[in-house]
């Protein structure tokens, strides 16, 4: 109870002395905490998540509620910060221009979150014609010379899916799995293709003596006679549709979006992640060189920790201008 106590008085001395600080900080500089954010911080992540936690710590709750409105209503908005905060707008352009940009950032990405989970809630539809206009572009667009003999073939192994009929992988992602594989394969195809042929006749990659020494022997014999270990493509591209989900539900992928998209992040900017993301992917488990396929989580745990590390640097962006990696086609 008394280590509780004092915590509680801890938060609220902080709190007001944190208030006191920005009254004394504006009284000095004549500007808000707005005002310094936007004229003393670069334009990109760095900006808008300044401005995003200052206005939800704000004590008004018009303020507060800044972050939640419809992109019609921001410059309605911004006339209302200023006002409340008592900025001449005339004297002050440029600071309802950088705070728009921040805004329409802030409220794309919420939207954006409820575009994805609308598609991942989604279940796929074999009697939907879209939907099965999706699933055969897919097989097209990565086996343009091998036609497709049936709907419900063995022949959709080949791609990365687990039976004959993909419909029953899709559970976990829903449309937005599909979303995904599509977008890679029809915009990034000679990439998507090399993936993909890859992950069917992996090369091994050389082991080095630093390698080699922290190996067991055992594990050096399973190396030395096995050949390097594939994946199935189109599963493990569901799979990472759940990690990029995850990144973009927790708010790790701000930092990227607001480096990348000047405006509102869109789908479009998701699935040129989910891209990036693929092919990063792709090269770290041949750098990993699993054993066997049982291995695939904790690599895919490790691969999902090196990228939020990425994140924190909010200077960060993953793929500032899309097109999956050439080096890839060279491997």
């Amino acid at each position: 109870f008394a280590r509780m106590f004092v915590q509680v008085c801890l938060y609220f001395y902080c709190k007001c002395l944190w208030r006191c600080l920005k009254f004394v900080v504006r009284k000095l500089t004549g500007q808000c905490e707005l005002q310094r954010i936007c004229y003393n911080t670069k334009p990109g992540a760095a900006r808008t998540m300044k401005i995003e936690a200052s206005l939800k710590g704000s004590k008004s709750k018009r303020l507060q509620t800044s972050v939640n409105v419809h992109p019609d209503a921001i410059e309605k908005t911004i006339d209302d910060i200023m006002e409340l905060k008592r900025i001449n707008p005339d004297r002050n352009p440029q600071l309802g221009v950088s705070l728009q940009a921040c805004l329409l950032q802030i409220v794309g990405y919420r939207n954006l979150i409820a575009e994805v989970e609308k598609l991942r809630r989604e279940p796929y539809d074999s009697e939907n014609p879209q939907h099965e206009e999706m699933l055969l572009k897919l097989w097209k667009c990565l086996k343009p010379n091998s036609p497709l003999k049936a709907r419900i073939s063995k022949q959709w192994c080949e791609i990365g899916f687990q039976g004959d009929d993909p419909k029953t992988d899709f559970r976990g992602m829903g449309l937005l799995g599909l979303y995904n594989l599509v977008y890679f394969a029809e915009w990034d195809t000679e990439i998507a293709q090399q993936v993909l042929t890859d992950s069917l006749h992996p090369k091994y990659r050389e082991v080095t003596k630093k390698e080699l020494s922290q190996l067991s022997k055992a594990e050096w014999e399973k190396k030395k006679f096995d050949k390097a270990i594939g994946y199935s493509f189109a599963i493990v591209g569901i799979n990472i549709t759940d990690l990029a989900y995850n990144l973009l539900v927790s708010g790790a992928l701000k930092t990227h979006f607001y480096n990348v998209a000047p405006e509102a992040p869109t789908l479009t900017h998701f699935q040129q992640t989910f891209c990036y993301l693929m092919h990063e992917f792709h090269k770290f488990w041949i750098d990993e060189d699993p054993l066997d396929i049982m291995e695939f989580n904790r690599v895919r745990e490790k691969f999902y920790k090196r990228i939020l590390r990425q994140l924190q640097n909010p200077e960060m962006a993953l793929c500032p201008h899309f097109a999956a990696s050439e080096s890839l086609i060279n491997m």
